[in-house]
C-alpha cells in the first residue's frame, strides 16, 4: 500500500486533515456548545422571570389554595398572550403554570410540541417540593406529559406576603441548539471534503514534480548498468530534486568519461604490452630459425633485452597504481636536498639532453633546500615530468629548472621547456591516469 511515495503523501496528507478538522470540530461544537447552552439558560431564566413578575402582580393577595381561580376572563387572556409572547423567544420553549402541589393549570409551548397533555398532569415531585420551599429548580428531569426527558427553570410566585402559591416552570429539550450545531458540523464536513480534494491534487503535481525526474533516474542508472553512459536528465527549478538531478548529470559524465579513459587505457596497455612482445618474439624466433646469422645476435638480443625493461617498468607502473589505489602505498617522510635531486636527475639525462642540444638553465634559491618527504616519490614525480620536458621539447631549445623556497616554507619546484605545450583542450585532463593527448604516439612512443 506505501510502496509509492505518492501513496505515502497522500495518506500523510489525509491523516493531518482529518486529525485538524477532527481537533477543528470539537473545538467549534464545543465553544459554540458552551456558548449556546448560557444563551438559553439566559432565555429560560428571563422568560421565567418575566411570567413571575406578571403572575405576583394579579396574585398580590391570593394565597396557594385560590391561586387556580385567580383570574376571569379577561385576565386569561391577558395570561394567554404573556405565555404565547414568552414562549416564542424560542421554538424549543415551553411555559407551565402549576399550584404549588404541582397541578399544572396552563401550558404554552413554541412551534416545537414539547408536551402533551401538560394541563392534565403534574410537575414531577423533585421540581415543586424544591420550589415549595422557597428555592430554585434548575435540572433535566423525566416528566409524564412528554416523550423524554426536559430541562426545567421552575421559579415560585410568591403574594404580598412572600408566600409561595404558585409554580412558574420554563421546559426545554435540551440546553444546546441542536440546528446550529448540525449545520456547523456539516459546514465543517463540507470543508474537509473541498480540502482534501484540494490536497490530493497538490499532492498529485507535488509527488509527479518530485517523482518524475526519480523515474528518470532509474531508467538512466539502469543504462548506466548496461554500460551506457550518455543519458541525461533535464532540470527544471532550483530545488533539491533539481540539484539531485544536477548532481546525477555530473555523475554520469564523469562515469562516461571514466569509461571512454578506461577504453583508452585498455588500447594504450594493449598497444604497449603487444609492441614488445611482437619484437622480441619475432626476433627470438628469427635467432633459433637460423634468419638472423650469429654474429647479429647480440645486438638483437640488446634490443630484446631494451623491450623485457620496457615490459618491466610498464608492468611496474600498473603494480604501483594499483597499490595506491588499494591504499597499500606507505610513504616514508625524512628530509632530503631536493636540490641534489635535481642534479642528478639532470645527469641522468645528458646524454637525451647532448641528443637534442639543449640549454640547460638551473636556478637553485640556495645550494641546498631540505625538504620532509617521501624520497622515492618525489623522485618519482620529479624525474617523469623532467622525463616529459626532454620528449616534447625542440631541437635546440631550453630546458629550465627552478627551486625556491616559499612564505610559507615550502619548496616550489618548476620545470619549463620550448614545446609545443598541451592542447587547450586536455588541460582539463592533466592529471588524470594514463591520459595521452598523443591519441597517435607519432611524439612519444615509450611512455605509458
Amino acid at each position: 500500500m506505501f510502496k509509492s511515495i505518492f501513496a505515502k503523501y497522500v495518506t500523510a496528507f489525509m491523516v493531518i486533515i482529518l486529525i485538524g478538522f477532527a481537533l477543528l470540530m470539537l473545538i467549534v461544537t464545543a465553544i459554540v456548545g458552551n456558548y449556546s447552552a448560557q444563551t438559553k439558560e439566559r432565555l429560560m431564566d428571563n422568560a421565567a422571570e418575566v411570567t413571575r413578575v406578571f403572575l405576583e402582580e394579579k396574585a398580590a393577595d391570593a394565597s396557594h389554595e385560590d391561586f387556580a381561580h385567580l383570574f376571569d376572563e379577561y385576565s386569561e387572556e391577558q395570561l394567554e398572550r404573556v405565555l404565547t409572547s414568552v414562549s416564542v423567544y424560542d421554538s424549543d420553549l415551553a411555559v407551565l403554570i402549576s399550584d404549588i402541589s404541582g397541578d399544572i393549570l396552563y401550558a404554552v409551548e413554541g412551534s416545537e410540541s414539547l408536551v402533551t397533555d401538560a394541563s392534565e398532569s403534574n410537575l414531577p415531585p423533585a421540581v415543586y417540593k424544591t420550589v415549595a420551599v422557597g428555592g430554585d429548580f434548575m435540572d433535566t428531569v423525566k416528566v409524564p406529559f412528554a416523550e423524554r426527558g426536559l430541562l426545567i427553570r421552575a421559579v415560585g410566585v410568591r403574594n404580598e406576603n412572600g408566600e409561595i402559591c404558585g409554580i412558574v416552570s420554563v421546559c426545554s429539550s435540551n440546553l444546546r441548539w441542536g440546528d446550529t450545531i448540525e449545520d456547523l458540523t456539516k459546514t465543517i464536513l463540507s470543508s474537509a471534503l473541498l480540502v482534501i480534494l484540494a490536497s490530493l491534487i497538490a499532492a498529485y503535481f507535488i509527488t509527479e514534480r518530485t517523482i518524475a525526474p526519480l523515474r528518470q533516474m532509474r531508467t538512466a542508472a539502469r543504462d548506466f548498468a548496461s554500460g551506457k553512459f550518455d543519458n541525461r536528465l533535464s532540470v527544471r527549478g532550483k530545488d533539491e530534486v533539481a540539484e539531485l538531478a544536477e548532481a546525477f548529470n555530473q555523475m554520469a559524465e564523469s562515469l562516461e568519461n571514466l569509461e571512454k579513459m578506461r577504453n583508452s587505457f585498455v588500447a594504450s596497455v594493449s598497444h604497449d604490452l603487444r609492441t614488445p612482445m611482437t619484437t622480441i618474439a619475432g626476433f627470438i624466433d628469427g635467432i633459433r630459425d637460423g634468419v638472423i646469422p650469429p654474429e647479429e645476435h647480440d645486438h638483437y638480443l640488446e634490443v630484446v633485452s631494451i623491450e623485457v625493461h620496457r615490459l618491466s617498468r610498464l608492468v611496474a607502473s600498473l603494480l604501483d597504481i594499483s597499490r595506491i589505489q588499494a591504499g597499500d602505498r606507505k610513504f616514508t617522510m625524512k628530509p632530503f636536498d631536493i636540490c641534489e635531486m635535481a642534479r642528478l636527475i639532470l645527469i641522468s639525462f645528458e646524454k637525451q639532453i647532448d641528443a637534442k642540444h639543449l640549454e640547460v638553465e638551473f636556478d637553485c634559491d640556495e645550494d641546498r633546500l631540505t625538504v620532509l618527504a617521501d624520497h622515492d616519490a618525489i623522485y618519482q614525480i620529479f624525474y617523469n615530468i623532467c622525463h616529459n620536458a626532454l620528449k616534447f621539447s625542440r631541437e635546440g631549445g631550453t630546458l629550465r629548472l627552478r627551486l625556491m623556497a616559499t612564505k610559507d616554507k615550502k619548496v616550489r619546484v618548476s620545470v619549463y621547456n620550448d614545446g609545443n605545450g598541451i592542447p587547450k583542450e586536455d588541460q582539463a585532463h592533466v592529471f588524470e591516469r594514463f591520459y595521452k593527448s598523443d591519441k597517435s604516439r607519432g611524439l612519444d612512443r615509450s611512455g605509458v
